[in-house]
């Protein structure tokens, strides 16, 4: 069984961020509360929000609220997290904060999948990137080859116009 957990910043409004990060190992896992209570306070460290525990999301910024769902997809301890354009929305300060905690979780070697039109990004993290187009695997490879020296044409474009931006 492989479990992959969606890392997204869609917290409920009407509990505080330790209640959001240990609601699914309760509810779902039916884990003990008082392991959970320890892990999330742990994984809400590890993203640099431990002092935010007991209150609400909207007194978050943009980039707290994703880095308490990263540390609530966390502490599912699942086997990959996915990513969703993890940093879009989000201000330059706001999104280096949560890049950090990506690149931390690929240093630790975790699996990620991360969908992202951020090339600096895909770049910085990566290990291997896949560049889609129309649904189709357009080119894949090491982010070195398919960022220095990209094969089709499409990749070229895209590439070019991220730069430009």
């Amino acid at each position: 069984r492989i479990m992959v957990t969606f890392a997204f910043s869609l917290v409920w409004a009407h509990m505080t961020i330790l209640q959001n990060v240990m609601e699914a190992p309760v509810t779902v896992l039916r884990r003990d509360p008082s392991e959970v209570e320890q892990a999330a306070r742990a994984y809400l460290d590890k993203v640099g929000i431990g002092d935010k525990c007991d209150v609400y999301p909207a007194q978050l910024s943009g980039g707290q609220q994703q880095r308490a769902a990263i540390a609530r997809a966390l502490c599912m301890e699942p086997e990959a997290l996915l990513f969703d354009e993890p940093t879009s929305a989000l201000d330059p300060e706001l999104e280096q904060e949560v890049v950090k905690v990506i690149k931390d979780l690929a240093a630790e070697g975790r699996t990620m999948l991360i969908v992202t039109h951020d090339m600096k990004l895909a770049a910085d993290v990566s290990d291997h990137v896949v560049f889609l187009h129309q649904g189709l695997i357009e080119e894949e490879g090491p982010p070195g080859s398919l960022f220095g020296t990209p094969k089709s044409e499409r990749l070229r474009g895209f590439l070019s116009a991220t730069q430009a931006a």
